[in-house]
């Protein structure tokens, strides 16, 4: 069977065939009942708006959270005028507004793929990571600028008691909103989701850091306030250089060496595979694809290597998490003497 061939006939949910279903043994069924998995293109739809939903909802709560984080601790900022909880809440303010672009990607991750966008609007989650250290670049570089202001002309701050009860303040909001934001970022597969989790629990602790400069200046000493506000600064790029990172590995394509062994344990282990030949995984915002080349015996039927290929993909969809589509190439073992079928394509190759 050409690649081509295969390739337009098995795709995940069988788009173009009218749905059917492999029979299978009883013993197969029982194991399925505890934990109902559907491969049909309609059920697998569904899971991902869920995840799409949840995430939305993460997003929300969090934003929610955060944003009256913030307008409480900018009421302390005006009546104190400390630099260092200025930069704190500058941060967190855009920390609760990175929800808006990745809100917005998990409306068009939603949508269904088109003629033009054949694999969806999975990658606007990336776009939005993209966007999310660019808030963050720019939070770091106003929360420097304000700090180094103050060190050439130190004020004294005031209300002091009120600003380490704001920090404190900024501190709860912030990991709380980690702790939710993580928790549904792992559970649907949103690294965005996830790294944005993880921001918002450093911002908890330079929020901390602010009631080291309301201790200074309780001591009375008044450079305490925008060395702490340089700390935090210090704590932005940090966080911004693991953000950009995983945004960087996610729109490269990258994914965990340990899901590519996974994967080629589950199609080793099926019957009627001789072996795995290239496998690629690819994050499509919170969602994997994958695509794989599995030898099967030379001799068989299209129908008995389109079976092992359905079968493999099953494998997969079961053993990988966050796996929604796999595309199965079955290549044929290859006879004594007989050359690569793959032959006439190795001038297409890239150098």
């Amino acid at each position: 069977m050409s690649e081509h061939q295969h390739r337009h006939e098995h795709s995940h949910g069988h788009a173009h065939h009218p749905p059917h279903r492999h029979p299978r043994p009883l013993v197969s069924r029982l194991r399925h009942l505890p934990a109902p998995h559907s491969h049909e293109t309609a059920d697998q739809l569904d899971s991902a708006l869920e995840s799409s939903a949840r995430g939305m909802r993460a997003l929300w709560i969090s934003l929610v959270v955060l944003g009256a984080t913030a307008l409480a601790q900018a009421v302390v900022v005006v009546l104190s005028g400390s630099v260092a909880l200025l930069g704190d809440t500058v941060h967190n303010a855009a920390d609760a507004l990175t929800a808006v672009p990745l809100a917005i990607a998990f409306v068009l991750g939603r949508r269904a793929a088109t003629r033009r966008f054949t694999y969806g609007y999975g990658r606007a989650e990336d776009l939005a990571g993209i966007v999310i250290v660019l808030t963050i670049a720019a939070s770091g570089a106003f929360a420097a600028w304000t700090a180094v202001e103050r060190l050439i002309d130190p004020r004294p701050m005031r209300h002091i008691p009120v600003v380490a009860a704001a920090a404190l303040i900024g501190f709860l909001g912030n990991e709380w909103v980690a702790r939710h934001r993580i928790r549904v970022g792992r559970e649907i597969g949103s690294a965005a989701l996830v790294a944005d989790g993880l921001h918002a629990r450093t911002d908890g602790f330079t929020s901390l850091a602010v009631l080291v400069s309301a201790g200074g200046a309780a001591l009375g000493w008044q450079l305490a306030d925008p060395l702490v506000g340089l700390a935090i600064t210090t704590a932005i790029l940090l966080v911004l250089r693991d953000a950009a990172r995983e945004v960087f590995r996610r729109v490269m394509d990258a994914v965990d060496p340990e899901l590519v062994d996974l994967a080629e344990r589950a199609l080793r282990a099926v019957p009627g595979v001789r072996g795995v030949g290239e496998l690629r995984l690819r994050w499509i915002g919170h969602r994997l694809r994958a695509e794989v080349a599995v030898v099967v015996d030379g001799e068989a039927s299209v129908r008995q290597a389109h079976h092992i290929a359905v079968e493999a993909e099953h494998a997969l969809l079961h053993a990988v998490p966050k796996l929604t589509a796999a595309l199965v190439h079955a290549d044929p073992a290859p006879a004594p003497g007989e050359t690569d079928p793959h032959l006439a394509l190795a001038h297409h190759a890239l150098p």
